[in-house]
């Protein structure tokens, strides 16, 4: 009998299929490992490649030097915010007579009255962005009918190269393209700016055009030249000869302007700036907003102050805007001048005018007021000014921060060169510090900016009730020695008027401020108007006598309960 026969065979148990397993989920764990190392190498790629190009920004495919006021070269090396500069024209650049923005003086008749003797009573527009800002000076009939002054182009024009050749030319060093792009040389441009300040528009601009650009082989500009002479064909009045030489072009401020060609860091190439900074600086008035002035007055003022030196970073983000939208004197009969001597307030600035004398030693004023003669100050655009006395300063916001705020484009974060109103950019612009919706920040710049409205049409009207009870004066037979207070007091009152309607933020830039300029302003013409009607009328009569009923208001007739004796 075989034994073997009832034995069941053998199952095979699980050492082949566990081996087969093990093997698998190896192959699953290195695939993995791989995987995610491959993931962790690509993520460390691409951190590195943002981390070198927030490092190296740009690709410098073009050379650009101190002459390179042409800012297409430029664009080549940052095309980001060449296209954004570029945008401040909008969709495209519109020129000619049928593009050119509303008159204020048909939206505000009263604007006539205030610059009444003065060129803005001619033609006063609304301002457009940056791209327009040399076109539309050489076009308005303030430049094409009446003389102008070259100061103009201080801010309208990108001047820095004329500056510096006319200013090398004056101190007798070499002045060839290459003398002009080795470096910036604020010496000579502060020299240059002195010489050309007191020239005709026509002939700096002439000059300005005759400038070497960058471009030497010439490109089409980027945006359009104004017509000579305007749409009128005049310039200060008088047709544009026929043989006018065609030469060479102008730009508006580009890039060179607020930059440094080699580095590209912010500067300040204005030399009107430079010195009212330096004035303010080596004054007393408290600059809180300014740290690096009070930084600077608390050492030895061995040098002037200088922005471009001593200021922070977060200050030039204002003072390049500063350079421009500011308070100053720009016609021919001195250097243009910031009048920051006594300090940034309206009042400080009209304490800098009444202490100036032209150099003829004839008290400073703008222009004489046609209807009543008076000396009057006129206000350019104070931005700088009036943001300095609000909270967004106070608090270290820049011009910058609002108006060019950072975006970003791939790895890089840029400001924003479509330079515009912060309520066409509200996200960007407010939210980043004011956590609330868009709706209710459009709702409470609306309010600030409808209430600055109003209070400025009140004081319009305070104004045109002044000037015709002066008026009436005049023709009641008051002379200039009568009149003299009332002059003085209409002085005041459209100085103020006039420093809040020229000023771009309707009042925003610091609300409170703008109010108690414009309520000051009302007050000053009521003041003249009562001044100049006591001159129009008889003598008064005499009030000593008049009967006045004694005044009682709620004091009772009766004792009360607890002033009654008792009994």
């Amino acid at each position: 009998m075989n034994l073997h026969t009832n034995r069941r065979p053998a199952r095979r148990r699980g050492p082949v299929r566990s081996g087969m397993s093990a093997a698998a989920l190896l192959m699953l764990a290195f695939l993995a490992a791989a995987i995610a190392t491959a993931l962790v190498a690509w993520v460390l790629v691409i951190m590195f490649g943002h981390k070198q190009a927030e490092r190296q920004p740009f690709v410098r495919v073009a050379e650009v030097t101190e002459i390179s006021t042409d800012p297409i070269p430029w664009g080549q090396n940052w095309p980001h915010q060449f296209d954004g500069w570029k945008s401040t024209a909008g969709d495209k650049f519109y020129g000619g007579s049928n593009a050119m923005p509303e008159s204020k003086l048909d939206e505000q008749p009263w604007l006539k009255r205030l610059y009444a003797g003065y060129a803005f009573s001619i033609d006063y527009r609304k301002a457009r962005g940056h791209a327009y800002m040399l076109y539309d000076q050489g076009v308005t009939e303030r430049v094409t009918k009446k003389p102008q002054a070259g100061a103009c182009l201080h801010c309208h024009g990108s001047i820095s190269v004329l500056y510096r050749k006319v200013g090398l030319e004056a101190l007798g060093e070499p002045a060839d393209d290459a003398a002009l792009s080795a470096g910036f040389n604020m010496a000579a441009v502060q020299k240059g700016f002195e010489e050309v300040s007191t020239k005709t528009y026509e002939e700096v601009l002439n000059m300005l055009k005759q400038m070497p650009d960058g471009t030497p082989d010439e490109n089409e500009p980027v945006f359009p030249q104004a017509p000579d002479g305007g749409f009128q064909g005049e310039m200060a009045g008088q047709p544009v000869p026929k043989d006018h030489p065609v030469i060479g072009e102008a730009h508006p401020v580009t890039c060179i302007d607020c930059h440094d060609p080699g580095t590209m860091a912010i500067r300040v190439t204005r030399p009107g700036f430079v010195n009212g900074i330096a004035a303010l600086a080596a004054g007393d008035a408290p600059v809180p907003h300014l740290p690096s002035i009070e930084k600077w007055r608390r050492g030895d003022r061995a040098k002037q102050y200088d922005p471009n030196a001593d200021a922070s970073r977060q200050e030039m983000r204002s003072f390049v805007c500063g350079q421009c939208h500011v308070e100053y004197y720009c016609a021919n009969k001195m250097t243009l001048e910031f009048p920051w001597k006594n300090g940034l307030r309206m009042e400080d600035e009209e304490k800098t005018w009444e202490e100036t004398k032209f150099p003829n030693g004839e008290a400073f004023y703008d222009y004489v007021q046609a209807e009543t003669g008076a000396h009057v100050f006129k206000a350019q655009h104070p931005e700088f000014e009036l943001w300095s006395q609000g909270i967004h300063a106070r608090s270290g916001v820049s011009c910058a921060d609002c108006h060019m705020p950072y975006q970003r484009v791939g790895a890089m974060k840029v400001s924003n060169h479509h330079v515009r109103s912060p309520m066409e950019n509200l996200n960007a612009a407010c939210q980043n510090c004011h956590h609330t919706s868009e709706s209710d920040l459009r709702t409470r710049i609306e309010t600030i900016q409808g209430r600055n409205q109003e209070l400025l049409e009140r004081a319009a009207g305070a104004m045109t009730d002044m000037l015709d009870a002066i008026l009436e004066a005049k023709a009641a037979g008051a002379d200039e020695a009568a009149l003299a207070d009332a002059l003085t007091l209409q002085r005041k009152a459209m100085w103020r008027l006039d420093y809040i309607s020229s000023e771009n933020s309707r009042g925003f830039h610091a609300d409170q401020e703008a109010a108690r300029i414009l309520g000051e302003s009302i007050d000053y013409s009521r003041q003249a108007q009562a001044a100049a009607l006591r001159l129009r009328a008889p003598d008064a009569p005499d009030i000593e006598e008049a009967k006045t009923d004694s005044v009682e208001g709620v004091t009772p007739t009766q004792p009360t309960e607890e002033e009654r004796p008792a009994e």
